[in-house]
């Protein structure tokens, strides 16, 4: 009977220490992705901020400057895509809208950004674009991959459509959470401009060429990011926009376009925590704490059947021997 039951809790102990493995490095790479129909809008400001009036020309310090963000799935060519690359890929249909102190437009530029559901990595495809015009992104943007490293990586710029490093600053705690800090300064760069632009009847495509006038930028990003699920629970950026010579600013050298110190809307921030630190317990489940149960369990049951085995080879059941007769006294 007992070595019927140490085989029984043999096989129990190889499924289980077989099973660890599996859940970390066949089903991880399988279940941790980005569904392709996510929908997600993020609301950033920037309080106070300088802003240029284009009826004068002037630059002008404002209340604040509203940045809404928002990604969603685009399933149908995702599964267009997925048929050729042979992999799950999502693509994210972006747009930051920016608003003045009004409520008016000051500019927006859509993107679509093509990516593996798992690794981040992007997927070079037909659509890839910013503002309409094509790119090829090298590196990642908007979210890091699952178990983000202690590490740069490379960061698409939309404004500037090229990848620069964006680096490890080390570990911090953000709202209770352990996240790695990230950090990138890109530096004056000469940059499109946005198609739209709040000038009634100015063609964006043409208006550089008409007037020699320049679009500059430049920009220190911050990250915190939780190195689990690869996903930033803040983000902000020290923003500056110039115009610069030609004959729109009427013999000025420069003109400060955008200016502002770009922060996450609190409640925002709380909701990205929230949500963020719940999805961190299902990642953690597949990638070590199932995985070191199921070894933890695996090695228990595999001792108790050698146990159990050893007792079964001792002569009846492990009980001793019964004395013999006492010799017979004269």
């Amino acid at each position: 009977m007992r070595r019927r039951a140490s085989l029984v809790l043999l096989s129990f102990a190889v499924f289980f220490a077989a099973l660890a493995p599996v859940l970390r490095w066949y089903a991880f790479p399988r279940l941790a992705k980005i569904p392709p129909s996510q929908y997600q809008e993020m609301v950033l400001e920037a309080r106070p901020a300088t802003l240029l009036q284009y009826d004068t020309m002037q630059p002008e310090q404002v209340e604040k400057v509203t940045i809404v963000q928002t990604l969603k799935g685009n399933v149908e060519e995702s599964e267009r895509i997925e048929r050729d690359a042979g992999r799950d890929v999502v693509v994210w249909d972006s747009l930051s809208y920016v608003q003045g102190p009004d409520g008016k437009a000051v500019s927006q530029i859509p993107e679509r950004y093509i990516f593996d559901a798992h690794t981040q990595a992007p997927v070079h495809a037909t659509g890839e674009s910013v503002d309409g015009d094509p790119v090829r992104r090298e590196g990642i943007e908007f979210k890091w991959p699952f178990l983000t490293e202690k590490r740069d990586y490379a960061y698409f710029d939309a404004q500037t459509r090229t990848s620069a490093p964006i680096h490890y600053r080390g570990t911090r705690t953000f709202r209770g959470l352990e996240v790695y800090y990230f950090e990138q300064t890109v530096p004056w760069t000469k940059v499109p401009y946005p198609k739209m632009m709040p000038i009634p009847g100015i063609d964006a495509t043409t208006l550089e060429k008409q007037t020699g006038t320049t679009r500059w930028y430049t920009t220190k990003r911050m990250f915190w990011v939780e190195p689990v699920t690869g996903a930033p629970v803040n983000g902000e950026e020290i923003h500056t926009e110039e115009l610069r010579g030609g004959s729109l600013l009427g013999g000025r050298d420069k003109v400060t376009a955008f200016s502002g110190h770009v922060k996450m809307r609190e409640d925002y921030v709380d909701h990205t925590v929230a949500l963020v630190s719940s999805n961190r317990g299902l990642v953690l489940l597949l990638v070590s704490r199932l995985p070191w149960t199921f070894l933890t369990l695996g090695t228990g049951l595999l001792a108790l059947s050698l146990l159990l085995e050893a007792r079964s080879r001792r002569p009846d059941g492990g009980s001793a021997s019964a004395p013999g007769p006492e010799p017979a006294r004269a």
